[in-house]
């Protein structure tokens, strides 16, 4: 709960920093990727302020190859 509020309130903090200059300087497609990373980031920090498990992308990577590394292996010790 306290590591949500604190992601949270630190979130809101690099927000009102970075997003005033983008304005001014009529960046909207660096503010909008500035923001859509800021939301991921802060989705995975809570995410791991809880203690969820994350996937990382190696795991999606060995579920896709591991069939294909496992036939190579039986056809050449065959």
């Amino acid at each position: 709960m306290w590591a949500t509020l604190g992601i949270f309130i630190v979130a809101i903090l690099i927000f009102m920093a970075e997003a005033p200059s983008l304005l001014i300087n009529k960046s909207k497609r660096e503010l909008w990727v500035f923001s859509v990373l800021l939301v991921i980031g802060v989705g995975l920090s809570i995410t791991r302020g809880l203690n969820v498990s994350i996937p990382n992308p190696l795991d999606l990577l060995i579920i896709v190859y591991k069939p294909l590394s496992d036939l190579l292996t039986a056809l050449l010790n065959s």
